[in-house]
């Protein structure tokens, strides 16, 4: 069950974060994650993606 949604509990136990960053990433870096009404889901290939591409990094690179 690889394509399989998770929750916003079930993945930052994934990701081992916690709950205020993702609701940050969501807002400032684009993770996807998908909005059914309150609830927050996300896709773990989705995630995992978003998260080998460095876009979770927490440092910003100025030029």
């Amino acid at each position: 069950m690889e394509d399989c949604w998770l929750s916003l509990k079930e993945i930052t136990e994934y990701l081992g974060v916690r709950r205020e960053t993702v609701y940050r990433w969501l807002e400032q870096r684009e993770m996807p994650g998908h909005r059914l009404g309150k609830l927050w889901k996300f896709k773990k290939d989705e995630v995992d993606s978003w998260v080998k591409s460095g876009k979770a990094a927490d440092v910003e690179v100025v030029k």
